[in-house]
């Protein structure tokens, strides 16, 4: 793992004086961010997908990582030179904040349940997206408090054949999902309400550390 940046070990250190609990999760989480680092550096994107309160939380993830988190993400100076000069520039400008491509799946409801409809194969609408999608700079992040969501399985199963980072977020078990990942985090918790709640915490910190990364200054 790469030496973090203070910024960005400070965030961590703030996360466990708030949970101390999620500890354990620390080394996987570090894994993270420092593979997030290395596929944005590349120009590559983010897939995330669960189910149920699962998949809210991909499209969580997704609404931080496209604009603004906790820091201001000013664009670059040569994109505002060059977007002054066209319709609502100046507006444009000023307002656009820099993002990170991300993309929870399953929320092209026409795609989703047009697989659904026509493949004799339950569950592979995450895949059939994923594999539409995915390229060998990119990166799947699987969702799920069980561990063994088999659509989820199924996407992570695509993304390796195509070169890509497998992340998991799961439960203390980590199920299948884990076994199958580049890496494993597993949050603590009895119960799924429990889980998420520690997913959330997570997912929070390691777009933050994201953020304060490439902004480390914009406050």
């Amino acid at each position: 793992m790469k030496k973090l940046l203070p910024v960005e070990q400070q965030i961590i250190d703030d996360m466990l004086d708030r949970r101390p609990d999620l500890t354990p999760s620390i080394d996987s989480l570090v894994q993270l961010h420092d593979a997030l680092v290395e596929m944005y550096d590349k120009d590559g994107k983010l897939l995330i997908c669960g189910n149920g309160g699962s998949n809210a939380d991909a499209i969580h993830i997704v609404g931080e990582l496209e604009k603004s988190f906790e820091r201001k993400r000013p664009v670059p100076p040569s994109f505002a030179s060059k977007i002054q000069t066209l319709p609502f520039g100046e507006d444009l400008a000023h307002n656009l904040e820099v993002g990170f491509p991300a993309i929870a799946l399953g929320t092209n409801s026409a795609l989703k349940t047009a697989v659904e409809n026509d493949s004799p194969q339950r569950d592979i609408a995450f895949a059939q997206e994923a594999y539409a999608l995915l390229k060998p700079e990119d990166i799947l992040l699987g969702i799920s408090t069980s561990g063994n969501a088999k659509n989820v399985i199924m996407a992570m199963s695509v993304a390796q054949a195509v070169g890509a980072k497998v992340i998991s977020l799961t439960g203390p078990k980590g199920g299948d999902m884990a076994e199958y990942a580049d890496v494993a985090i597993k949050a603590p918790g009895d119960s799924t309400k429990v889980v998420q709640e520690a997913h959330l915490v997570l997912y929070h910190t390691f777009c933050a550390m994201l953020e304060a990364h490439y902004f480390p200054e914009m406050r």
